[in-house]
């Protein structure tokens, strides 16, 4: 009768198993070599206003539920040049976007709710968005800092506004030929009437 493995008192170097952490002098090459690579995550030249924890839900009308589209760190971030905000939610593990902007406060003390043009899913569809907070702090926290780039964002479009209607009032020139007194056209009247026909 044989035994595996055998017995350690059988001393043949020909049945010689390597133990697990033996080395066994053998070289593996990759088949493929990787280049180390710098990954942008397109948030290089903005800075971060607010960074909070949050998860995600999008309203299906199909099923009349909110179906959970991802959990992760929600940011507000500011762009050093143009002074645009933009709001990005980043999934815990993979990372990838999954919001895109915040309108509305619900009735929940922890959740917001957004309508939203989303195209996630490779097509353009119209969205009702919650995201829900695990404080009521974060998301009064959220709701200011929201409505703060939500006023300035106002003042912003508003100043070039005006710079731009002051620049056209600069160009603007008023001729110094006056006008001649003109007897308004004499209204013009009507030759039929009533009861008469044209013959």
């Amino acid at each position: 009768q044989h035994q595996w493995p055998p017995p350690s008192h059988h001393n043949d170097d020909d049945d010689h198993v390597p133990a697990e952490d033996e080395d066994t002098g053998a070289q593996v090459a990759p088949i493929v070599k990787l280049e180390e690579v710098a990954v942008s995550t397109g948030e290089e030249e903005e800075d971060p206003i607010l960074d909070l924890k949050a998860n995600l839900y999008r309203f299906d009308n199909e099923g009349n539920e909110w179906k959970e589209r991802g959990g992760g760190n929600v940011k507000l971030l500011k762009h050093k040049v143009s002074g645009k905000v933009r709001l990005v939610m980043r999934q815990s593990k993979t990372l990838s976007r999954s919001a895109p902007i915040i309108l509305e406060h619900s009735g929940n003390e922890k959740s917001c709710v957004w309508h939203a043009s989303d195209f996630a899913d490779g097509e353009l569809k119209d969205e009702l968005f919650c995201i829900r907070f695990p404080s009521v702090e974060n998301c009064k926290a959220f709701m200011k800092t929201m409505q703060e780039v939500a006023e300035s964002q106002g003042e912003e479009e508003e100043n070039k506004d005006a710079s731009a209607a002051a620049g056209l009032l600069k160009k603007l020139t008023v001729g110094e030929d006056k006008l001649e007194d003109k007897e308004p056209p004499e209204k013009a009247t009507d030759t039929n009437v009533k009861g008469e026909q044209d013959v």
